[in-house]
């Protein structure tokens, strides 16, 4: 039997209940599921370009080596990009950091690090 998977964007939630939530995954792995949707989710559909690119800095900073959400805090730094255009240079820096440290070792940073530096020279024009 084949089986079709679907994606569903999760939606934006309020900046109390995203905080929150990447707050409590950041102390205690247990919660990086449901700090995954919430993070993706602020990254497609949260107007506030400061606000996403913030958590995308925290969660990328203070995840500890092994995390997923290391990775997908790259992969939303290039939704980010891709969605207003910008990026501040520490952001830049961090992109730039999580993907060389995915290809290093991809037990320490996944490979949507890569992915989401794609997304960010591709959608900033840098060579």
């Amino acid at each position: 039997m084949h089986t079709h998977l679907s994606f569903r964007s999760p939606p934006a939630l309020s900046h109390v209940v995203v905080s929150e939530t990447l707050e409590r995954a950041l102390g205690d792995r247990s919660h990086e599921s449901e700090a995954a949707s919430v993070l993706v989710g602020s990254a497609l559909n949260d107007d506030d370009r400061d606000f996403v690119e913030h958590w995308c800095m925290e969660v990328g900073t203070r995840a500890v080596p092994g995390s997923p959400l290391l990775g997908l805090a790259g992969l939303c730094l290039g939704h980010t990009a891709r969605r207003f255009g910008r990026l501040s240079d520490e952001a830049l820096a961090l992109a730039v950091s999580l993907a060389v440290r995915a290809q290093a070792d991809a037990s320490d940073v996944d490979g949507r690090a890569q992915d989401g530096y794609d997304d960010v020279r591709s959608f900033l024009h840098l060579s």
